[in-house]
């Protein structure tokens, strides 16, 4: 087999996989308006190939607007807060609909294909590893709102006991100057492969700084807010105090208030108790920068985060969703960074913008990524839900201050 035919087969099957566990009724509810349906995942994703890739006849007409999720330039769509309302196509119908598109894929590599279409093959393969993320934060957020707390899949692994040596946090101290960031440009015929948002390849100017050797753990994080730090207006930005006195909380999301037994969190395995040395996760940008000023330090712009990730090589403990935990795991021993790729999405204080030189491209992939370059956030790292593959220093993840959702976390910075 073609090594560009396995590797669609191998993200199409694993598609596939996240869903097993999940009963037609877990794949048809909406929880929020920014999750989407397992099945509108599954189906769009088909959509995307069918659109860019096949460029034929549609497999169902009215499927090019159940299943558009923003390109404008194609055609109009139907509402995003409203994809859980789609009880028809059922199912079985979307899973037909994408072995139908496995099928015509396959044929189309089979016959080669032009240099710009496999490009758009690869980023069709990328773009259904970001919706495998999506599956699984969706599900969990699904589930998490859930009274009986149920876990996404059968035989959920029995509760974790904390350990009592979690590695000391240390300031690894990074020089300043003039680094590069960024790729030069995604490849021509999609390998190897970035992100548009990624290029061009750019100078910064660093001053000296220090990144903590690893991320903020569950206990560091309750002793923020046994301080009062979730009342405490000193240390948060404007609107995140004002979301906290719209909509009051004083804990991550999936936590269960502390209480006698030590508290418990939400993950897809079901409730279980809160682990002091794991990472913390659910906590938006507000919560993060909150509990770096707290902490006397900052949170990294994604030009530190990228010049110091770029000297790490992978490591054996990288949890990402290849490890099948689904969620964070405490940081191992060893000197360095650790943490650096998998377990939290860390945020960093950069705005989500344009690189200089950025150009979208042409036609509606232009959309992809360029339109969204406003009010959002870079996170970097990757997570316990990204796929290992998927993940490099460059990447830039982004969403709004306020996600929570998400398995976003904390490492620390300050100034050297």
């Amino acid at each position: 087999m073609d090594g560009l035919a396995r590797r669609f087969q191998e993200v199409r099957r694993q598609t596939d996989l996240l869903a097993e566990p999940l009963s037609a009724e877990d794949c048809q509810v909406q929880s929020m308006p920014d999750a989407s349906p397992t099945k509108w995942h599954l189906a769009h994703t088909s959509w995307f190939f069918e659109t860019f890739v096949l460029e034929g006849a549609p497999f169902d007409p009215s499927f090019e607007y159940l299943f558009n999720s923003y390109y404008e330039s194609v055609g109009p769509r139907h509402p995003r807060p409203a994809r859980g309302l789609l009880s028809r196509p059922s199912l079985d119908e979307v899973r037909r609909y994408r072995r139908r598109i496995d099928e015509q894929v396959a044929d189309r590599i089979e016959r080669g294909l032009a240099a710009d279409v496999r490009a758009r093959l690869v980023l069709g393969m990328h773009h259904e590893q970001q919706h495998q993320e999506l599956i699984l934060t969706d599900i969990k957020h699904l589930l998490g709102g859930n009274p009986t707390r149920p876990s996404y899949r059968r035989g959920s692994a029995p509760p974790r006991q904390p350990s009592r040596n979690t590695p000391a946090l240390e300031w690894i101290a990074r020089p300043g100057g003039v680094t590069e960031i960024g790729v030069a440009a995604p490849g021509g015929d999609g390998e190897p492969f970035a992100f548009d948002n990624e290029s061009p390849r750019h100078e910064v100017l660093l001053r000296p700084y220090a990144l903590a050797s690893r991320l903020v753990t569950c206990g560091e994080y309750r002793a923020f807010m046994r301080d009062g730090g979730y009342r405490r207006p000193e240390f948060w930005l404007s609107d995140g105090w004002a979301e906290l006195v719209a909509e009051p909380r004083d804990r991550p999301l999936y936590w269960r208030a502390d209480g006698a037994d030590g508290g418990a969190l939400f993950t897809l395995d079901g409730e279980r108790p809160i682990a002091d040395d794991e990472p913390v996760v659910h906590v938006s940008y507000y919560e993060a920068d909150a509990y770096a000023r707290w902490a006397g330090a900052r949170l990294p712009t994604e030009a530190e985060w990228e010049a110091a990730a770029a000297k790490v090589t992978a490591q054996a403990d990288d949890n990402f969703a290849d490890s099948g935990s689904f969620h964070p795991r405490a940081a191992g021993a060893g000197a360095g960074l650790r943490q650096v790729y998998g377990d939290v999405w860390e945020w960093t204080s950069s705005a989500y913008g344009a690189y200089p030189g950025y150009r979208p491209a042409a036609g509606a992939l232009g959309e992809y990524n360029g339109k969204f370059m406003c009010s959002q956030l870079v996170l970097r790292g990757g997570s316990c839900a990204t796929p290992a593959s998927h993940i490099r220093p460059s990447y830039r993840n982004f969403f709004p201050a306020g996600t929570r959702w998400q398995f976003s976390g904390i490492r620390l910075a300050r100034d050297a």
